[in-house]
C-alpha cells in the first residue's frame, strides 16, 4: 500500500529516517520540493555517499515500485526504452505460414503488437499501478554518452514515448525521478534545467555516527565513535579514492564480525580492504600512518569525553 507524499520538510526527514536514511536538512528540503513540484531530482557527488540509496529508500517509504536504469557507456534505446521480441516474432510468422495465413499486412500488425514488446526501464516507468507512479532511478548518468542524454531530455519533458508501430505511450501520472551522477563528466545544462539539483557531500562526523548507529544498531559505541573519527581524518588524506559512507558501513560491519569493541592498529591494517579500494591507498595508510591517525583519534575522543 502506498503512502502519501510528505507535507513538509520535517515530514520528509521523518520519512527517510523511517528507513534508516539520515539526511541533512538541505537534502530533505530539495527532495521535498522535487516531490511537491513534480520535478526530477538530480543528485551529484562522490561514489558511496548515498545518492542511489535515496531512490531505494523513497520507494520503500512511499510503497512505490522502483524502476532502475543502470547507465553505462554505449547504452542505447533498445536497452533503456524498449525492443521487439524478435525470436518470438519469427516463431509467430513461421506458425502463420505453416497454417496458410499469408496476409502480410495482418501478420505485420499482429507481430508488432504490445504482446511482442519487451519493455525496458524508461517505458516501464510510464506505467502506474494501484500504488501510483513508480520511482524511476536513472543511476550514474555520467557514464552514458551525449546522444542518450539528449533522448532522455525529450522523455523528461513530456513523460511519453513514441513507438512507430504502436503509437505514443504517455504516463497517466509522472514518475518520481531520481538521477545520479558521480561527475566523471559534466551533464549538459539543458537536462539539469529540467531538474532540481543537489550536491551530496560526505557527512559530518555527527551525522555519519548517526548513520552507523541506525544501520548497525548492535555496534559497540566506542568502536563506532572511533571508526567514524578515523574515516573523517582519512578523508583529509591525499588518497586516490576517499571512502564514502558505504565503505564506512562495510568497515563497521567487518569490524563487528571480528567481535571488535575498539580500534587497534592490527585490526585497521587487516581490514583496510573494506574501507579503501586501491592498493596504493592501502599501502600508504597501512602501518605507521594508520597508527598515527589512530592515536590522533583516541586523543581527540578522550578530549571530547573528558
Amino acid at each position: 500500500m502506498s503512502s502519501a507524499l510528505p507535507i513538509d520538510v520535517d515530514a520528509t526527514l521523518a520519512l527517510l529516517s523511517q528507513r534508516d536514511y539520515i539526511a541533512d536538512r538541505s537534502l530533505a528540503t530539495t527532495l521535498f520540493l522535487a516531490l511537491k513540484m513534480g520535478r526530477p531530482l538530480f543528485l551529484e557527488g562522490e561514489a558511496g555517499v548515498g545518492k542511489t540509496e535515496i531512490a531505494k529508500v523513497l520507494s520503500l517509504a512511499l510503497g512505490r515500485r522502483l524502476v532502475r536504469l543502470q547507465c553505462y557507456e554505449g547504452l542505447d534505446v533498445s536497452s533503456a526504452v524498449y525492443e521487439w521480441n524478435y525470436s518470438r516474432q519469427m516463431i509467430e510468422i513461421r506458425l502463420a505460414e505453416a497454417a496458410g495465413l499469408v496476409d502480410k499486412q495482418d501478420l505485420s500488425s499482429d507481430v508488432f503488437s504490445s504482446d511482442f514488446l519487451i519493455e525496458r526501464p524508461l517505458l516501464q516507468a510510464l506505467r502506474s499501478d494501484e500504488n501510483g507512479a513508480p520511482v524511476l532511478l536513472i543511476d550514474e548518468l555520467d557514464r552514458t554518452d551525449e546522444p542518450f542524454e539528449a533522448y532522455l531530455l525529450e522523455i523528461l519533458s513530456d513523460f511519453q514515448i513514441t513507438i512507430p508501430e504502436i503509437g505514443t505511450i504517455k504516463a497517466d501520472e509522472s514518475p518520481i525521478v531520481i538521477i545520479t551522477s558521480n561527475r566523471t563528466r559534466e551533464i549538459h545544462d539543458a537536462l539539469k534545467r529540467r531538474c532540481l539539483y543537489h550536491w551530496v557531500d560526505y557527512p559530518s562526523a555527527e551525522r555519519e555516527l548517526q548513520i552507523v548507529s541506525a544501520r548497525l544498531p548492535g555496534i559497540d559505541k566506542t568502536l563506532s565513535a572511533q571508526l567514524v573519527a578515523f574515516v573523517q581524518r582519512l578523508r583529509d588524506q591525499d588518497l586516490f579514492k576517499l571512502p564514502g559512507v558505504a565503505e564506512t558501513l562495510d568497515w563497521a560491519d567487518a569490524l563487528t564480525q571480528l567481535d571488535k569493541v575498539a580500534l587497534d592498529s592490527e585490526a585497521i591494517d587487516n581490514t583496510l580492504g573494506a574501507l579503501l579500494k586501491y592498493q596504493d591507498d592501502i599501502a600508504r595508510i597501512r602501518g605507521s600512518e594508520a597508527a598515527v591517525l589512530l592515536e590522533l583519534v583516541k586523543t581527540e575522543l578522550a578530549a571530547e569525553n573528558g
